[in-house]
């Protein structure tokens, strides 16, 4: 197989995907950087647009990759590099075996609005860990959608990529404006459900089987005053032990897997 092989950091080519690690340049490009062998995997699988597969020559091609690469079974380019280049590409101490560049999806809405979807939304929510644990337990429950809101980080910020473990390729996940976004959930029937301490109702008690779009805050601010203001019901998850609250991506599993079960196991 014929691959090109760059070696100098000062390369255009390095350039311009070092310049993918800025999310402005990820906006106007309308494309992004994956790390790692499992990542390019699920990827490969999902069908994503993968424009090059750069994987350093010195460790050489990783065998998990290589059928892929000797059949064509992902139409990208395959460039072998230096440590440093890779080094630079993917802003890390210990550079990946291998990395990816991908053209950003046009998201479905498809799912959003249906007549039993289930859609966590997310307001100010920050840590790139907290939204890629989020994305993998949307994933893991069986949700419908992942929307990310206003003060958000970037879904492909190079961390917020590698904490979703793969998956951002199995459910659409769209950046969007919640102030409009939720009033089109509830004219189509859905309940938004925020959470609250001061809550009535437990979220063991909540109709999960019903269209719900989920409306999860930071820990430190909670929900914004707009947002806040569209919430229909607030649930509170009981605790028994004498810890305050959980951290935002552990409730919002607990809540996930909570709906789950009244939709496929009651």
């Amino acid at each position: 197989m014929n691959h090109l092989y760059i070696g100098s950091p000062q390369n255009d080519r390095v350039k311009y995907w070092t310049s993918l690690l800025v999310k402005k340049n990820r906006d106007r490009e309308g494309q992004y950087i994956i790390e790692g062998v499992h990542l390019i995997q699920e990827a490969i699988k999902a069908d994503a647009d993968i424009l090059q597969i750069v994987y350093d020559e010195e460790r050489g091609m990783p065998a998990e990759l290589e059928d892929v690469a000797f059949t064509g079974g992902a139409q990208a380019e395959w460039i072998s590099a230096s440590r440093a280049v890779m080094g630079k590409c993917t802003g890390t101490d210990t550079p990946p075996p291998v990395f990816a560049v991908l053209r950003k999806p046009d998201m479905s809405m498809d799912k959003l609005y249906g007549a039993t979807s289930l859609v966590i939304a997310l307001d100010v929510v920050r840590d790139p860990g907290n939204v890629g644990t989020i994305i993998r337990s949307a994933d893991a429950a069986g949700a419908d959608a992942v929307v990310l809101g206003q003060g958000c980080v970037d879904l492909y910020n190079p961390k917020t990529v590698r904490s979703t473990m793969g998956s951002l390729f199995h459910l659409p996940i769209i950046q969007g404006d919640l102030t409009e976004m939720l009033p089109k959930a509830r004219a189509a029937g859905a309940k938004v459900v925020g959470t609250s301490l001061q809550a009535d109702h437990s979220c063991y008690g909540y109709d999960w089987r019903q269209p719900t779009w989920l409306l999860m805050g930071s820990e430190s601010e909670g929900l914004s005053t707009e947002v806040r203001a569209l919430v229909d019901e607030s649930v509170i998850i009981p605790m028994e032990g004498g810890a305050e609250s959980l951290n935002v991506a552990m409730a919002t599993t607990v809540l996930l897997f909570e709906a789950l079960r009244q939709r496929k196991f009651n």
